[in-house]
């Protein structure tokens, strides 16, 4: 397949021009399909370091630097956030701190990364076999104390890239273990990822799976299969190269392939029966365009990988031709933006999250790294 993607990486760029803009000092959370205006958060949640991982792509092309340190200063805005008693900061320090680290050699970013891991280690419940949500987690409040979630799994890419920076056995092992458990939980046999999980606190034996932000307690929400794959990629590649995780990561993106559209953009969740006409979701179709992509020069057998890469290839072309909006005089939203974000539909959710239609940061940011991974900008093992 012979496609330029230099140009939707500039489309792209434009974009992430005006977003800075547009939201100063604040993060950026969600935007406004037709007009580009950014909902924020003033501390990160945990959305805002995909914004700075998109900086710290940006930072390694031509002109960078504007960009690096827009990444170093938002970067540097995240330390109240080390200490927060949320599984979710891993996302938050993962890719706006280590990949600092990884990609720019920024040692504010190693500091302040290596700190928020060692936070998260010490919080590592060894009667679970994993690290709690927590109680400023996204829905901490709702689901208990001793909960867990596919969606917590970016804990172990960041611990791994702690332990392997500061040469950290037992960080190492914290990370091994929550990924395990988290994974041994919540994918089922079949290859797909169920959401959440309670846990019994004195023996750490699962009490309940269930699905909390999808349609129903069973049904296969799409950005928890997107998790799934996801981190068992990203943990295969930067936590020593462990068989299991890799076969996760297969059996996932395998699940995922059976039952896309043929389209290849995901609906919100596979089990909505409304489905063709339910909301899609870019962002968690973004997630498994880069997994994909990793997976491709990581899996087995030749068949497989030219699977994986074709099936990234259509993934991120479906969305660049059809949810990445253009340049076009005639088209008044801004360029560069990949609507069609399912964020949370359901009205229990939080109020800064309940949106179905939206550029949303995360979404934008996977398909920036899909795009690198297209172009020859980012090898696959870099993050």
């Amino acid at each position: 397949m012979s496609i330029d993607w230099q140009e939707p990486i500039a489309r792209m760029l434009g974009r992430m021009e005006d977003t800075a803009r547009q939201v100063g000092h604040a993060y950026p959370h969600w935007a406004n399909p037709e007009s580009g205006r950014w909902t924020t958060t003033s501390n990160g949640d945990w959305t805002g370091g995909y914004w700075l991982g998109m900086l710290w792509l940006a930072s390694r092309g031509h002109g960078g630097e504007r960009f690096r340190t827009l990444a170093e200063q938002g970067c540097a805005r995240l330390e109240p956030r080390v200490s927060a008693d949320t599984a979710f900061k891993a996302a938050t320090f993962y890719y706006g701190a280590a990949l600092g680290s990884l990609l720019a050699g920024s040692e504010r970013a190693r500091m302040l990364g290596l700190a928020a891991a060692r936070d998260l280690k010490q919080r590592y419940n060894p009667k679970l076999g994993l690290v709690p949500l927590g109680t400023n987690a996204e829905e901490g409040s709702d689901v208990g104390a001793t909960a867990s979630s596919v969606d917590s799994l970016v804990v172990s890419l960041l611990l791994f890239w702690a332990a392997r920076t500061a040469n950290d056995r037992e960080m190492r092992e914290v990370a091994a273990n929550h990924m395990d458990k988290v994974v041994g939980v919540h994918q089922r046999e079949d290859g797909s990822f169920i959401q959440s999980s309670s846990l019994d606190p004195a023996t750490g034996e699962t009490l309940r799976r269930y699905t909390h932000k999808g349609y129903s307690a069973n049904s296969v929400w799409a950005r928890a299969q997107a998790w799934g794959v996801v981190c068992s990629t990203i943990s295969y590649f930067s936590g020593g190269g462990e068989a299991r995780w890799l076969q996760a990561a297969m059996k996932g993106a395998d699940w995922w392939i059976a039952h896309v559209p043929g389209d290849c953009v995901s609906y919100w969740d596979f089990d909505d029966p409304k489905a063709p006409s339910v909301e899609r979701d870019t962002a968690a179709t973004a997630f498994m365009a880069s997994a994909f992509l990793k997976l491709s020069s990581i899996a087995p057998c030749e068949s497989k990988r030219q699977q994986y890469r074709c099936a990234g290839e259509r993934t991120a072309l479906a969305l660049v031709e059809r949810y990445l909006t253009p340049v076009d005089k005639n088209d008044k939203r801004p360029p560069g933006m990949l609507v069609e974000g399912c964020f949370n539909k359901r009205e229990d959710s939080r109020a800064e999250d309940y949106v179905s239609n939206a550029e949303l940061i995360f979404g934008s940011y996977y398909l920036f790294e899909a795009l690198h991974l297209l172009s020859g900008r980012l090898l696959p093992a870099e993050i």
